[in-house]
């Protein structure tokens, strides 16, 4: 999953700070005042990038890197994180994780918890080379989804705007969004000269190790070794996955009763529809079919703290 590490004299870098303000729910502006006055003496300019909606987060990134920026600290949740990552992919630019979301699987992999230890790893970190799952055109760092859980994540929002971004909302909005259960979809998945076919409600394809663990589900260490997992859902009736839904909430969904899992260096996903509703990161979108998915090796540099990048490159998990 990582490849190579490298010290980063962040005295002689350009850093650029996105803030997606719809992020979290502290007030950003005190964030943003806290993140300025740790940065600001250290560095050897800050240029700070406001967005105001998702879809200015990436074309904000892509702009700081044609204007000569070394580091891209993004501030949010993993959408965010997702959107930068896609921009900086072999641009040469190393990515700061500043964790402003729900769930922050990505900065909890690095080993960054808080806004402190975000700060502190940017200024005392390595870089590290990290693979990136790649669907079609998309980057994505810790899941691709399709079927049911694009739906669920249009139940979170309105849950989001009614009563806040909480993490027992996020998991509320699961057996809300299991209310628009429709008809299983046809799926043929091809991958190392194999072909599968599988009628499910929801696939699932993941490129966290840990994230798979903190679900306790199976998978990681093939994602460790650059692989991806693909978890197809076996459950097609609402109860079905009620029952899953809560056996995943204690750890204890099982392979062959709750899931298939099939793991693979890359796939291509043929469904029935030309288009298909795609959830990355969390974010949501469209994209043609089939879809095609790759892992793409090293291909983005980010910034982790010195134990994590030490146990990375030792073939451990960050404790």
């Amino acid at each position: 999953m990582y490849d190579r590490q490298e010290a980063l004299d962040l005295s002689r870098c350009r850093v650029a700070l996105i803030v997606n303000g719809k992020a979290g729910k502290r007030d950003a502006q005190d964030r943003l005042h806290k993140i300025r006055t740790t940065l600001e003496p250290v560095v050897g300019e800050l240029m700070l990038c406001p967005v105001r909606k998702g879809a200015e987060i990436a074309p904000a990134a892509r702009a700081a890197v044609a204007q000569g920026a070394d580091v891209v600290a993004a501030l949010g949740g993993d959408g965010t994180q997702a959107a930068v990552a896609g921009a900086l992919v072999n641009s040469g630019a190393a990515m700061a994780v500043l964790p402003g979301g729900t769930f922050n699987y990505f900065a909890r992999e690095l080993g960054v918890e808080t806004m402190d230890q975000a700060l502190d790893a940017l200024m005392r970190g390595q870089v590290l080379a990290r693979d990136v799952g790649q669907i079609n055109d998309r980057i994505f760092l810790n899941n691709a989804s399709i079927g049911l859980y694009p739906h669920i994540l249009a139940s979170r929002e309105t849950i989001y705007r009614r009563w806040g971004r909480s993490r027992v909302a996020a998991y509320w909005s699961v057996l809300v969004g299991l209310r628009n259960l429709r008809r299983p979809m046809r799926l043929q998945v091809a991958s190392e000269g194999e072909l599968r076919e599988f009628v499910t409600p929801m696939a699932f394809v993941a490129r966290s190790a840990f994230q798979l663990e903190s679900l306790g589900l199976d998978g990681a260490e093939a994602v460790r070794n650059g692989q991806f997992a693909l978890f197809v859902a076996r459950g097609q009736s609402r109860r079905a996955l009620i029952a899953a839904s809560v056996r995943l909430a204690m750890g204890r969904m099982a392979r062959g009763e709750d899931f298939d899992l099939v793991v693979a260096d890359g796939f291509q996903i043929q469904t029935t529809q030309k288009r298909k509703r795609v959830a990355l990161d969390g974010e949501q979108g469209r994209l043609s079919a089939p879809l095609s998915l790759q892992v793409l090796r090293g291909a983005l540099r980010v910034i982790a703290p010195v134990d994590t990048a030490k146990a990375a490159l030792a073939g451990t998990p960050a404790v």
